[in-house]
């Protein structure tokens, strides 16, 4: 018998089958660490004969269901490469499904409508601390086919590993993010606090109190070079001079430490032992020059 077709599309058909389902760690061969980072699972050769005969809408969506927690996700597929009856699929997926080691798992085709506004919840503020958060999270979801709302998905950036809460997906609770263009948006995580940024007081205006250079100076400590008193042998008092008390006022006013602060560039200033103007004008000099009187070697003639 021939099938006659009357002029109408053919209707796909829907896929559903049960599989014993693995993390991609059992998978045999190399680590694919590009399945365990993503959102597609891996299937037999034999269901990709299957879904070819039902005239599958593409991409080629699927909803994972555990019938026994009713728990249920959505994905896509990467590859047919699977042993029979097995499928391998993310970790992260296996604990949103709460599936063990060799569970049974029933995969149906699904189609999904275009994803256009997403919101996810970071588990750890880690997340928040990196540089561009969203373009990290964009470049990510490029290994992933659909979202889920309430699934925990797990994104493996700069060898680290953060997990992020679907809170809300628009337009349906399932939606497809291939080749779309969505907004996303982001909550705090769990007990996050906003860090509180003081305001910084008025300082009121106080008047510099004037520098008192003695206070400065350093108190003398420990043993001191020629710290005692002289003494005459005569017993009489040591007579001051007023040269050394002039000496002595000019050293204090440069005492090591202290900087100049009328110090003038390109010029130099020695200390000298020298009497104040004040001083010299009260000092009664009776030198006279050339005051003297002169007397010749040759005596004169008497006449």
């Amino acid at each position: 018998m021939f099938g006659v077709n009357f002029g109408f599309p053919d209707i796909p058909r829907p896929f559903n089958t049960q599989y014993r389902c693995f993390s991609v760690s059992m998978l045999p061969g190399n680590e694919r660490s590009d399945v365990e980072a993503g959102g597609k699972i891996i299937m037999p050769p034999s269901a990709l004969d299957q879904l070819t005969r039902l005239n599958i809408v593409y991409p080629m969506l699927f909803k994972l269901t555990n019938k026994q927690k009713n728990r249920n996700t959505h994905c896509g597929v990467l590859e047919f490469v699977a042993d029979e009856g097995k499928i391998y699929i993310p970790y992260w997926m296996m604990q949103n499904l709460m599936l063990e080691e060799g569970g049974l798992i029933q995969v149906e085709s699904a189609n999904l409508p275009v994803a256009t506004y997403s919101k996810f919840q970071p588990l750890n503020k880690d997340f928040l601390d990196l540089t561009n958060p969203k373009a990290v999270l964009e470049m990510r979801l490029r290994h992933f086919a659909c979202l889920s709302k309430g699934d925990i998905i797990a994104i493996n950036y700069n060898k680290k590993i953060y997990e992020l809460n679907v809170l809300e997906t628009k337009p349906a609770p399932a939606v497809s993010i291939i080749e779309c263009d969505m907004n996303v948006e982001f909550e705090a995580p769990p007990g996050y606090e906003e860090p509180t940024v003081s305001k910084p007081q008025p300082m009121e205006e106080e008047e510099d109190p004037e520098l008192d250079i003695s206070q400065m100076l350093p108190e003398p400590s420990g043993f001191m070079a020629f710290a005692g008193s002289g003494n005459r042998l005569d017993g009489k008092k040591k007579r001051t001079s007023s040269e050394n008390e002039i000496q002595n006022q000019l050293l204090a006013e440069y005492t090591r430490g202290i900087p100049d602060y009328n110090y003038e560039a390109g010029s130099i200033k020695f200390i000298r032992a020298r009497k104040r103007k004040e001083e010299k004008e009260n000092i009664v000099d009776d030198f006279e020059a050339f005051q003297g009187q002169g007397k010749s070697l040759r005596q004169a003639k008497k006449k």
